[in-house]
């Protein structure tokens, strides 16, 4: 895209956001052969990567929009590891320009190191601004003062610099993203007061651009931490020539996490399944280069298979597995398999009998019907089984959490459907 901008000035930059260097990893464990140590490392290679992108572009500085890191270092090894790749940009000549954001505010990092003189790190105190006078650039940003910011800090920003390029530096939730808390919030009415060309924000881990005139754009983070942090992950390009902008985005993540879904209704062998999976999987990692390809897959719909799950627990994830193994030209780890399956088996005209199954299928409409009936019955019939259960078996889900019980109960009617089924 083109965008006309006030200043006259030739210049190329780096905007990126929510690095989260060394985010702990949970949980990785309970993955037999999974890939950990790259996984633990990826998002050193990201930064790595985007280092090589700022060498090989010959930019004129970089720009991050908060959250570095995701915690307090456990050693000195995550900022030794940071300052190196700024050190790399300085012996470049490159500018690194730096708010810290809710994960790395003043003082959530207490141990500290003194960045080399091409990193600027903005004030917690006060909205400051930097020009770079050889590109007819103002740069203004300001830190978090701690962790949590309810307030809006853009008013606090100073108007744009005539005659310059005005890049507003600013980690926020802007009016609010699913999945992320709120920070600094404020809004594009409130960003275009103060005049500037460009907004580089961070704390949204998706992508989006949120505006073009001024451009207001979240990079997303740089990369993918887990199953919900989905798709290509990396940072803006951005040239300026003439008062002309031009930017895009460039993919620098080395795991690359996806959700995919495969439909199986109808299908009644697992040859077919097998063949529509290694389909799936081959079109999701196509074209992706070297990467890691971290995959949640989904199967879902009306089939038999229902049935030969039932009686054999684990089928389908093994060949899930088995398929991955086939794909050629990528290189896959599969972190899940979820079954949304149901049996062919017509639920309508059982529950209009008058045996045992239809009495059970109507006992469990009514239970999903009724959110607090299914919570005491659950109380009543499986409480001490699980209470009874370690935490680690009982998975992320919370078992008073009305969705999950009715997402257990349904499961367990398709179960018994399939059983019942086969024995007929």
């Amino acid at each position: 895209m083109n965008t006309v901008v006030a200043s006259p000035g030739t210049f190329r930059f780096l905007h990126a956001a929510d690095l989260h260097i060394d985010s702990p990893l949970r949980g990785l464990s309970r993955y037999a052969g999974a890939p950990v140590e790259r996984l633990r490392n990826a998002t050193r290679r990201a930064l790595e990567n985007l280092v090589d992108l700022a060498l090989a572009e010959q930019v004129h500085f970089v720009l991050l929009a908060g959250d570095l890191y995701d915690r307090d270092w456990q050693d000195f090894h995550t900022g030794l590891f940071f300052r190196a790749q700024m050190v790399r940009l300085g012996r470049a000549h490159i500018q690194v320009f730096i708010v810290q954001g809710n994960h790395d505010a003043q003082g959530t990092i207490t141990r500290e190191l003194v960045l080399p003189d091409n990193v600027k790190v903005f004030s917690s105190r006060k909205a400051e601004t930097v020009h770079i006078e050889a590109l007819g650039v103002a740069i203004h940003g300001h830190s978090f003062p701690q962790r949590e910011v309810p307030e809006d800090l853009v008013p606090h920003y100073p108007l744009a610099v005539p005659g310059r390029f005005n890049i507003g530096l600013l980690h926020t939730s802007l009016t609010g993203a699913s999945g992320h808390d709120t920070y600094a919030p404020t809004d594009i009415a409130t960003l275009k007061t103060r005049g500037y060309d460009y907004w580089a924000l961070g704390h949204v881990h998706t992508r989006a651009v949120e505006c073009e005139s001024p451009r207001v754009v979240f990079p997303g983070n740089l990369q993918g931490r887990h199953a919900n942090e989905t798709g290509p992950k990396g940072c803006e390009l951005v040239s300026v020539l003439n008062g002309q902008m031009d930017a895009r985005f460039v993919a620098l993540d080395v795991v690359r996490w996806q959700q995919i879904t495969v439909p199986l209704d109808g299908v009644d062998s697992l040859a077919q399944a097998s063949q529509a999976i290694t389909a799936a999987l081959a079109h999701a990692t196509a074209g992706a280069g070297d990467l890691l390809h971290a995959l949640r897959v989904h199967l879902t719909g009306r089939t038999v298979l229902h049935t030969a799950e039932a009686e054999q627990p684990g089928t389908l994830e093994a060949a899930v597995h088995a398929a991955a193994q086939d794909v050629t030209g990528a290189e896959l780890w599969i972190e899940q398999v979820q079954l949304q399956l149901s049996s062919p088996i017509d639920r309508a005209a059982l529950a209009q009998g008058d045996d045992a199954v239809a009495e059970l299928l109507r006992l469990v409409d009514s239970l999903a019907a009724d959110p607090a009936a299914l919570a005491a019955w659950t109380a009543q019939a499986c409480g001490d089984v699980l209470h009874k259960l370690p935490v680690e078996a009982k998975g992320e889900g919370h078992w008073a959490d009305p969705a999950t019980l009715k997402a257990l109960l349904m499961d367990a009617e398709s179960t018994l459907l399939a059983r019942l089924g086969s024995a007929a």
